[in-house]
């Protein structure tokens, strides 16, 4: 199947619909906390320090994001999407409403393991269902729905604001995502790979933890050091980027709204960058180069804009805008590697660890920025140096990382060498 007919299969073009529609809503979800961060620490009445080690205990939804990732290969990517999508829902509604900021907390990070655990099953459905040519495309749909999602809540929060609504009023659409599971339940098929592998014996003969087989040990350490590294990157500068506009560079929710989305705007021409580059120079070259290019627009944005500068909104807008379209490139390169690198029985399970490596880091990294604020002078100082860790990382994925550009996904993942490892048990 080449690309003309990916756009006229019905299969795939309606496997792709579906799973824009969950990153769409998974987009929205997981950018609530974000977006509304200074009103969460006002409703709450907790400072910066409280605030940080509220969303350190968020980060534990990895853990539950490793488990739905495994459920996902030892069950299937249709039944864990729909689970998982049925339930946001009712958390969310749970979450709007919670009163103390320890059962908001806990809510959230239920739909965030949740949605985590949908997302890393569909990229993965993505990857197994979609022609050679496809892959990378297919990625750069998902991202750029994620993307696209994220905005909406910060397009949104002005205007609750303006007209007097609380920030609660965000989770409305979270609930309204129970409409979706009827739909989404008529568009999501059964993998046929998954199928194949589980009714071999491949699937039941694996563990979790055998991703740290001899076959796959270094692919595995690699993408784990990554990911624990632009984690720690990724959650200072983005969790705390609205919050440092608003409350510390002093602009006003709408302006603050409007960089936000400009940005993101601006970075959703990453994603389909991402998908041309990663089949015309490799998965490896996009993710380094531009990916490792990326952090320099967010030390930008932290470092602020020099003092004379005549309109200093240009310096921020731009180096935020750098910071998103990079990123977009990195993720493209990044999800099109990390989901053809690993075998059917594993290929989600993989996923799942790089969440709970993230989870863990991102929440020793809002526990070392609480710590840090007094010691390093601020917040902003301290994100700044934690945005320098994803150039190091970028490094180490040129290093390990075998390149899958061309491949056929059952030649990327050394599917018969694992098939022949897991007879000999």
């Amino acid at each position: 199947m080449n690309g003309p007919e990916l756009r006229e299969s019905p299969r795939a073009s309606t496997i792709v619909g579906a799973i824009v529609i969950l990153l769409l809503y998974q987009g929205y979800n997981l950018s609530v906390v974000g977006a509304a961060s200074p009103w969460i620490a006002k409703s709450f009445s907790l400072d910066q320090v409280h605030l940080a080690r509220l969303f350190a205990w968020m980060s534990v939804s990895a853990f539950g994001s490793l488990f739905l990732a495994r459920l996902s290969d030892r069950f299937g990517r249709r039944q864990i999407i729909l689970v998982c999508l049925s339930l946001s829902p009712l958390f969310s509604l749970g979450a709007a409403l919670a009163p103390t900021p320890l059962l908001f907390a806990a809510f959230e990070t239920l739909i965030s393991a949740l949605l985590s655990g949908s997302v890393s099953s569909a990229i993965v459905l993505l990857a197994e269902e979609l022609p050679i040519e496809g892959r990378a495309r297919g990625q750069a749909f998902a991202a750029l729905a994620s993307a696209f999602g994220g905005v909406l809540s910060y397009i949104v929060i002005p205007f609750l604001l303006h007209w007097g609504f609380s920030w609660r009023w965000l989770l409305a659409p979270s609930v309204a995502g129970i409409g979706l599971v009827v739909p989404i339940a008529r568009m999501v098929p059964v993998s046929p790979l998954w199928a194949r592998a589980a009714s071999s014996g491949e699937i039941s003969r694996s563990r979790f933890y055998d991703i740290f087989h001899p076959l796959c040990r270094t692919r595995a350490v690699t993408l784990l050091s990554c990911a624990a590294l632009d984690t720690m990157a990724g959650t200072a500068v983005n969790s705390w980027l609205y919050f440092e506009a608003v409350s510390i560079l002093g602009l006003s929710p709408q302006m603050a709204s409007t960089l936000v989305v400009a940005g993101m705007g601006v970075g959703m021409l990453g994603f389909p960058v991402g998908a041309w580059s990663s089949e015309y120079y490799g998965r490896v070259p996009t993710v380094v180069y531009v990916g490792g290019a990326a952090w320099l627009g967010a030390v930008a944005f932290y470092w602020g804009p020099p003092r004379d500068l005549s309109w200093p909104m240009i310096w921020l807008l731009a180096s935020y805008c750098w910071f998103k379209m990079a990123s977009g490139v990195m993720t493209v390169g990044a999800n099109s590697a990390a989901t053809e690198l690993f075998p059917t029985a594993l290929r989600t399970t993989m996923i799942g660890w790089q969440a709970i490596t993230a989870a863990v880091f991102s929440m020793i990294t809002q526990i070392l920025i609480a710590a840090l604020i007094g010691p390093l002078g601020g917040l902003t100082k301290v994100v700044r140096y934690f945005a320098l860790l994803g150039i190091p990382s970028a490094l180490i994925f040129r290093l390990f990382i075998d390149e899958t550009r061309g491949l056929s996904l059952e030649a990327a993942a050394r599917e018969d060498a694992w098939r022949d490892a897991a007879a000999e048990r």
